[in-house]
Protein backbone atom coordinates (compact mmCIF):
# COMPACT_ATOMS: atom_id res chain seq x y z
CA UNK A 1 0.00 0.00 0.00
CA UNK A 2 2.86 2.42 0.65
CA UNK A 3 4.02 2.12 -2.96
CA UNK A 4 0.99 4.01 -4.35
CA UNK A 5 2.68 7.46 -4.24
CA UNK A 6 5.55 6.09 -6.34
CA UNK A 7 3.12 4.49 -8.79
CA UNK A 8 1.16 7.73 -9.04
CA UNK A 9 4.37 9.73 -9.64
CA UNK A 10 5.40 7.23 -12.33
CA UNK A 11 1.97 7.45 -13.97
CA UNK A 12 2.06 11.25 -14.04
CA UNK A 13 5.62 11.21 -15.39
CA UNK A 14 4.71 8.63 -18.02
CA UNK A 15 1.61 10.59 -18.97
CA UNK A 16 3.62 13.77 -19.35
CA UNK A 17 6.19 11.97 -21.50
CA UNK A 18 3.50 10.31 -23.63
CA UNK A 19 1.82 13.68 -24.16
CA UNK A 20 5.18 15.20 -25.12
CA UNK A 21 5.75 12.38 -27.61
CA UNK A 22 2.30 12.82 -29.17
CA UNK A 23 2.77 16.58 -29.48
CA UNK A 24 6.18 15.97 -31.06
CA UNK A 25 4.72 13.53 -33.60
CA UNK A 26 1.97 16.03 -34.46
CA UNK A 27 4.61 18.73 -34.82
CA UNK A 28 6.83 16.69 -37.14
CA UNK A 29 3.88 15.43 -39.20
CA UNK A 30 2.40 18.90 -39.64
CA UNK A 31 5.73 20.52 -40.46
CA UNK A 32 7.27 17.92 -42.76
CA UNK A 33 4.27 15.90 -43.89
CA UNK A 34 1.87 18.74 -44.68
CA UNK A 35 4.27 21.71 -44.77
CA UNK A 36 1.96 23.46 -42.27
CA UNK A 37 3.89 24.03 -39.02
CA UNK A 38 1.75 24.66 -35.96
CA UNK A 39 3.03 27.15 -33.41
CA UNK A 40 1.15 25.58 -30.53
CA UNK A 41 3.10 22.32 -30.87
CA UNK A 42 6.45 24.11 -30.42
CA UNK A 43 5.21 25.82 -27.28
CA UNK A 44 3.51 22.74 -25.86
CA UNK A 45 6.63 20.62 -26.49
CA UNK A 46 8.85 23.08 -24.61
CA UNK A 47 6.45 23.31 -21.66
CA UNK A 48 6.03 19.54 -21.51
CA UNK A 49 9.79 19.04 -21.75
CA UNK A 50 10.32 21.29 -18.73
CA UNK A 51 7.66 19.37 -16.81
CA UNK A 52 9.00 15.94 -17.81
CA UNK A 53 12.57 16.75 -16.77
CA UNK A 54 11.72 18.43 -13.47
CA UNK A 55 8.97 15.96 -12.55
CA UNK A 56 11.27 13.06 -13.33
CA UNK A 57 14.13 14.48 -11.29
CA UNK A 58 11.83 15.22 -8.37
CA UNK A 59 9.64 12.13 -8.18
CA UNK A 60 10.53 9.38 -10.65
CA UNK A 61 14.29 8.84 -10.79
CA UNK A 62 15.57 7.17 -7.59
CA UNK A 63 18.48 8.87 -5.83
CA UNK A 64 20.81 5.98 -6.63
CA UNK A 65 20.20 6.56 -10.36
CA UNK A 66 21.21 10.23 -10.36
CA UNK A 67 24.65 11.03 -11.73
CA UNK A 68 27.25 11.02 -8.96
CA UNK A 69 30.98 11.43 -8.62
CA UNK A 70 31.82 8.49 -6.39
CA UNK A 71 35.62 8.30 -6.58
CA UNK A 72 36.03 9.66 -3.04
CA UNK A 73 32.96 7.77 -1.74
CA UNK A 74 34.43 4.42 -2.78
CA UNK A 75 37.82 5.17 -1.23
CA UNK A 76 36.67 5.96 2.34
CA UNK A 77 35.38 3.85 5.20
CA UNK A 78 31.76 3.41 6.24
CA UNK A 79 31.86 6.01 9.05
CA UNK A 80 33.24 8.67 6.70
CA UNK A 81 30.55 7.81 4.15
CA UNK A 82 27.94 8.31 6.83
CA UNK A 83 29.31 11.79 7.55
CA UNK A 84 29.52 12.61 3.84
CA UNK A 85 25.92 11.50 3.32
CA UNK A 86 24.65 13.57 6.25
CA UNK A 87 26.60 16.69 5.26
CA UNK A 88 25.70 16.36 1.57
CA UNK A 89 22.00 15.90 2.27
CA UNK A 90 22.06 18.69 4.83
CA UNK A 91 23.55 21.08 2.26
CA UNK A 92 21.16 20.10 -0.53
CA UNK A 93 18.13 20.10 1.75
CA UNK A 94 18.99 23.40 3.44
CA UNK A 95 19.72 25.18 0.15
CA UNK A 96 16.53 23.84 -1.39
CA UNK A 97 14.49 24.87 1.66
CA UNK A 98 16.09 28.32 1.58
CA UNK A 99 15.30 28.67 -2.15
CA UNK A 100 11.62 27.70 -1.94
CA UNK A 101 10.20 31.07 -0.77
CA UNK A 102 12.09 33.12 -3.36
CA UNK A 103 11.32 30.63 -6.09
CA UNK A 104 7.65 30.57 -5.17
CA UNK A 105 7.56 34.39 -5.18
CA UNK A 106 9.00 34.43 -8.69
CA UNK A 107 6.76 31.64 -9.96
CA UNK A 108 3.71 33.31 -8.45
CA UNK A 109 4.79 36.67 -9.93
CA UNK A 110 4.92 35.04 -13.37
CA UNK A 111 1.19 34.37 -13.08
CA UNK A 112 0.69 37.79 -14.67
CA UNK A 113 2.12 36.66 -18.01
CA UNK A 114 1.05 33.91 -20.35
CA UNK A 115 2.80 32.00 -23.08
CA UNK A 116 2.50 33.65 -26.50
CA UNK A 117 0.46 31.00 -28.31
CA UNK A 118 -1.41 28.88 -25.77
CA UNK A 119 -1.72 31.68 -23.19
CA UNK A 120 -0.80 29.31 -20.37
CA UNK A 121 0.24 31.22 -17.27
CA UNK A 122 4.00 31.13 -16.81
CA UNK A 123 3.27 30.24 -13.20
CA UNK A 124 2.21 26.79 -14.41
CA UNK A 125 5.17 26.53 -16.75
CA UNK A 126 7.68 27.11 -13.92
CA UNK A 127 5.73 25.46 -11.08
CA UNK A 128 7.51 22.08 -11.32
CA UNK A 129 10.71 23.79 -10.17
CA UNK A 130 9.01 24.53 -6.84
CA UNK A 131 7.94 20.89 -6.69
CA UNK A 132 11.54 19.82 -7.37
CA UNK A 133 12.84 21.98 -4.52
CA UNK A 134 10.22 20.61 -2.13
CA UNK A 135 11.07 17.05 -3.19
CA UNK A 136 14.76 17.74 -2.60
CA UNK A 137 13.99 18.89 0.95
CA UNK A 138 12.02 15.72 1.66
CA UNK A 139 14.58 13.46 -0.04
CA UNK A 140 17.41 15.12 1.88
CA UNK A 141 15.65 14.69 5.21
CA UNK A 142 15.04 11.04 4.35
CA UNK A 143 18.69 10.66 3.28
CA UNK A 144 19.88 12.07 6.61
CA UNK A 145 17.55 9.73 8.49
CA UNK A 146 18.81 6.74 6.46
CA UNK A 147 22.45 7.73 6.96
CA UNK A 148 21.97 8.06 10.71
CA UNK A 149 20.56 4.53 10.70
CA UNK A 150 23.51 3.29 8.62
CA UNK A 151 21.39 2.48 5.57
CA UNK A 152 22.78 2.98 2.05
CA UNK A 153 26.44 3.36 2.95
CA UNK A 154 27.74 0.49 0.85
CA UNK A 155 30.35 1.04 -1.81
CA UNK A 156 28.87 2.17 -5.11
CA UNK A 157 31.66 0.55 -7.12
CA UNK A 158 30.13 -1.10 -10.17
CA UNK A 159 32.18 -2.94 -12.76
Amino acid sequence: MKRWPKKLADLVGGGLFLTLFIVFVIQVTARFGFNKPMAWTDEAAVILYVWVILWGAAFVVPEREHVVFDLVWNSVNRRTRQGMKVVGNLLIGALSLWAIPGTWDYVHFMNREGTPVLDISFMWVFFPFVLLLAALVVRSAWGIWQAMRGVGLESELRL
